[in-house]
Parts: C-alpha cells; structure tokens; sequence
C-alpha cells in the first residue's frame, strides 16, 4: 500500500493518540447476518498515524456475490480465495487492542462481527471510530460526506471506488484529516464502546404474514389467514413448533397482545400475565391449546396484502410520474400553523446560516434557537466548521468552547443580534439544508434509496439518550413487538427500519418506504432518556434528514423539550397518498420509555 499522505498533520493531543486498525469491507448484500463478507482490507496505524500492519484478501462466501456489477466480484474470481474461518486468527490480531476505524463503521463492525461468530468466536474489537460521524460533528465544506468527497477534501486520490485495499488507503487519508479538523475544533472524538460480543447468530429470516388481518374470529367461528395470534404460557405443544404449525397456516403470530389481536391461546387463562391482562382490557377472545389446534386445521384463506412497489406495478407503468435523479432532493416546505410564525421578516434573513447558542437557562436557549430558526438559519448543538455565528446569552462566557470559538474568528453576538441581525459579508459556506421549524412538514421525494432521520446532542450530555423507532398502523399501534425498533432489537425483521449507532451522540434510524407493508402507515421515531435527567439537561437535539450513506442533509430541525420531560416525539415519517412526508414534532413528554411503548401498543413488562 502507498504510504500516508504527509501533508495532513497528525494531531499531536492526547485525546486523539490511538492504535488504530482501519477497515473496509465489500459484501454481497446490505444485511450483516444474512449476506456475506466478499473482500476485506486491513490496515493499522500507531498512535501518530505510521503504518505498522496491512492485510487485504478476497474471500469465498460459499453464497452468491450479489451485485457484481458494483463491486466487480465474480464467483470465478473467488471460487479459489480463503474462507473467513481460514484468516479469522490473522484479522483478529490485527484488531486486538486497537480502535476499528471504518466510514459508516456500524456497517463493517456488524459483518466482522458475524463473520467471527460463524467461525465460533467473536470480533475483538473494544471501541471503533465513524469517520461518517466524525465528518457529520466537524461539519467540513463539502457538498457531502461520500468517501470520494472527503478524499478530494482532505487531498487522498481515490483510485478505484468500491475496492477494499484501496478504500482502506483513501480512509487511512480521510482519518488523518478529520482528526487534524477535529483536533482544531477541539471536538470530542465520538468513540464508541463495542465490546466483545458471542450473540451474533447466523440470520434466521422471519417469513412475514403474507395475509391483511381481517379482525377476530365471530363467537365459535374458525381462524382465517392474517389473524394476529399470540400464544402466553406454558404449551403441551413445544412453542416452536405452535408457532410454525401456526405460520405455516398463514396466521400472523405476535410476541405481543393489542386491540389489533384476533386471538389470545392460553392453557391458564387465570394466570395474570401481561398478555392476558391487555387481552381482557381489549376484549380479545382467549381459547385454550386443544380448542386452538383443532382450529389449526380448517384456516380460511384469506387476503393478500403487498407493498407500495408492488401495488404500483400491479397497476402498471405510467401510474406515478418518474422519480427525480439521485441528487440532495429539494423538499418543499408545507406550513403548518406551528411554523406560520417561522416566516423571517423582511431584510433580517439568516438564511443559510449555522448559528450555535451557548450558555442561558434551557428557557432562554431554545427561545434563541428558535429566533434563529424563524429568521432561516439552522442550529447548531455542537461547535463545527459549518457554525458561522456564535450566540451567547448570560454564563455563556464561561463556556468551554470559548476560547476555540475566539481562536477561529467566529461572529459573538449577544441575544439582541437576533432582533435586528446585521447584513452578512463574509463568504461563508451556507448551509443548504432546508430548516424545519417545530411541526413543520416537508414531503419526501422518490430517490430509490431509503431514508435516514440522525439525531445528535451536545457532546457534554452527562446522560444516556436512547432513539428508538415505532411502526405503527392506521389506528397508532403496532402490529407486534417486532415493529418497536431500539438498542436491544435495532432491526425489523423485514430490514425496512433500522436503528444505527454512530457515536456517543448520535443514534440514526433508517426507514425505507418502498419496502414498508402497507399496513404501516407511520414510523414514529422518539428520544428516551435513562434515569432520572430530562430533556433540559440535554438541551437541544438536532435532527438531519438524508437520503442515501453520506449523502447531504436535505433538512435540518433543532427540537427543544422545555424543562421537565424525559421523552420526546422527535419526527414521524407518514403516508400521504401514494408518497411520504416527514415531520419535525417536538412533542416532550414527563414520563418515561415504557410508557411511551405502551401507548403505541408494545408489550412492556412492568
């Protein structure tokens, strides 16, 4: 491999002297777990950027490639490669004691992750580094934070996209002056805590009900396909194969019990358990196994059901006008009475402006942020290259970030500035995200690639901010505990939501709407805070909306929860006709998660 650059400066503090090991992966799918791992490259760095190791090498999955047209990888120039089992030892001594670096690292720590646990062992791997997430805190000027784009910011030479050994080269490039930028801004680095993980299991598909759910069975009638059963205690019938019995008579079994629930099947009806209590609290009827297994057997068909994608096919080229070309889409801003007042008064426009307040009570905060917002500029939660003005209320002086915001030179004003802004004559990058006010609504463009919602908090936040997402039907509820997205389930089944990790700071949901059933009118994404802090002590959350990995933020919100509240509705992405829109909500709320779920149906133990 060519050596590093020399013309990025290493940084020299503390707080970025690490060994690193930086990784790229190229793989015959998206879903770690499911798909495989095709090309891995290897390279590790000491703790002022030498190269001390490198390892490239392809490998035979023993599985189609996937996409060759992407990564130029055929089975013919796999079929004699090595298999992960045969180089695990050599990786794994690579990644020891090191920090796994990567862009969109959560991607490549989940397929080594699974890779290791089918070679009986597992990723050794304590902490790793997003340098998408580093870039996304160090706000660089660039059109987007693709990895080609950040080599031709930081000065690498990208030779072949899509190849492990080179990419990893282009990384090691990218690494060297995003900790350089960082280093500048006296950022946090957004390292995170991975460790050692055995419960990476080979991926078991879910078969989805293929049938809509026509309701409950009439008093003494039979089942019929698409109804929701759940099945609490103990069975004479192994769970398992109840469940498979069941599903492969076309009924939707759920882990949990709400007003969508056809049948509830229990041996102690008495027992008391969650399920049961949810099921006298919605009516649902309650049948016992040897009643429930002799209804097994005369299952009516029932309706097929299918997405959007397939409803459009159905009905035939022509019936949706053609989607946009893959740019940053433009999203029109639809007014709400909640952003009516959000309209900036004539010749006092931030539009295009990063503005970041510091110091204030949470009260006095927010109502800058807001001012700020309502003038056309976007707020900032933490210090980037993309802040142009700084503006600080009361104690704020004593902010620790003071002396780097004097240091670059950045506009300080007080909170008067933002009566009666004064005209901008510098040539500031501007920010061309579209900026949501509090309820704001902005319809989606079809780009064919899925949708992300980030949510990102001051790198100071002492307390544990957990997102979490909930696909929710016409009625507000889920259709089971699958459709509750969070730490410990961070993917749907279906692989159409799922929730990312990409720092302290920052947590991310990806939805696809192409791929949502039908019967998902809502995804409704929250913020949850662990134990006993509230929203105020967190202050503002930022969050950017984009489309596709590394792709430009298309909008921008910056969402205040008063004082007392410890969650918050943060957006909702929702049907509209045959397309989709997103909402910036804002809505806090005083009591906790469980709460929250249970509200949208989820079954929470107490």
């Amino acid at each position: 491999m060519a050596p590093l650059s020399s013309a990025l400066k290493w940084p020299a503090a503390p707080d970025y002297l690490h060994d690193w090991a930086l990784v790229d992966v190229e793989t015959s799918g998206l879903r770690p777990g499911r798909d495989r791992v095709l090309s891995l490259a290897v390279l590790t760095l000491d703790p002022h950027g030498r190269q001390t190791g490198a390892f490239s090498t392809l490998l035979n999955p023993g599985c189609d490639p996937g996409p060759v047209h992407i990564h130029g990888l055929t089975p013919a120039r796999l079929a004699d490669a090595p298999t992960f089992e045969e180089i695990a030892p050599q990786v794994g001594a690579l990644l020891g004691n090191r920090v796994l670096v990567a862009h969109n690292a959560q991607f490549d720590y989940d397929f080594l992750a699974h890779e290791f646990a089918r070679a009986r062992s597992w990723v050794p791997v304590g902490r790793r580094l997003c340098t998408l997430a580093l870039n996304r805190l160090v706000g660089p000027a660039t059109p987007d934070l693709r990895l080609g784009t950040l080599a031709e910011h930081y000065g690498v030479r990208q030779l072949k996209a899509h190849d492990a050994q080179d990419d990893v080269r282009v990384l090691s490039g990218i690494l060297r002056g995003s900790l350089s930028a960082a280093e500048h801004l006296g950022l946090s680095l957004p390292l995170l805590s991975c460790p050692p993980r055995q419960d990476y299991k080979p991926y078991v598909p879910k078969t989805p009900c293929a049938y809509r759910n026509p309701g409950r069975p009439a008093p003494g009638g039979s089942l019929m396909q698409g109804m929701k059963v759940a099945i609490t205690g103990e069975t004479r019938v192994s769970r398992e194969e109840l469940i498979a019995r069941s599903v492969a008579a076309g009924l939707n079994v759920t882990t949990s019990v709400s007003g969508q629930t056809s049948v509830v099947v229990t041996n102690d009806p008495a027992a008391g358990s969650a399920k049961l209590n949810r099921a006298a609290d919605e009516g649902v009827p309650i049948v016992d196994e040897p009643t429930y297994l002799r209804l097994l057997e005369s299952v009516r068909p029932g309706q097929a059901k299918g997405t959007a994608r397939q409803r459009r096919t159905a009905e035939g080229p022509g019936s949706r006008p053609a989607a946009p070309p893959p740019s940053t889409p433009s999203l029109p801003v639809q007014r709400t009475a909640a952003t009516a007042s959000s309209t900036a008064p004539a010749g006092r426009s931030l539009t295009g402006r990063r503005v970041l307040v510091i110091g204030g009570t949470h009260f006095e905060a927010a109502e800058a942020r807001a001012r700020a917002v309502a003038l056309g500029a976007s707020a900032a939660v933490n210090l980037s290259a993309g802040v142009s003005d700084v503006v600080v209320l009361p104690g704020g002086e004593a902010d620790r970030r003071m002396g780097r915001i004097t240091t670059l030179g950045l506009r300080v004003h007080d909170a008067d500035w933002l009566l009666a802004p004064a005209a901008i004559t510098d040539g500031h990058q501007p920010d061309a995200a579209a900026v949501l006010a509090r309820g704001a609504v902005i319809d989606l463009p079809d780009t064919g690639a899925a949708w992300t919602v980030a949510a990102t908090w001051r790198q100071q936040t002492a307390c544990d901010v957990d997102v979490v997402a909930f696909a929710v039907d016409a009625h507000e509820q889920v259709r089971g505990d699958e459709d509750f997205i969070f730490h410990g389930a961070p993917e749907h089944p279906d692989g159409t939501v799922h929730l990312g990790t990409d720092g302290p700071t920052e947590q991310a949901v990806t939805v696809d709407p192409e791929r949502l059933p039908l019967e998902i009118h809502r995804v409704v994404i929250a913020a949850a805070i662990d134990g006993a802090a509230t929203f105020s002590d967190v202050g503002a959350i930022e969050i950017t909306v984009t489309s596709g990995i590394g792709a430009a933020p298309a909008a921008r919100a910056a969402l205040d929860a008063a004082t007392t509240e410890r969650t918050m509705i943060l957006a909702e992405l929702y049907r509209r006709g045959e397309g989709w829109r997103l909402r910036a909500v804002g809505q806090g709320y005083d009591h906790g998660l469980a709460r929250l779920a249970r509200g949208y149906g989820v079954d929470v133990a107490a």
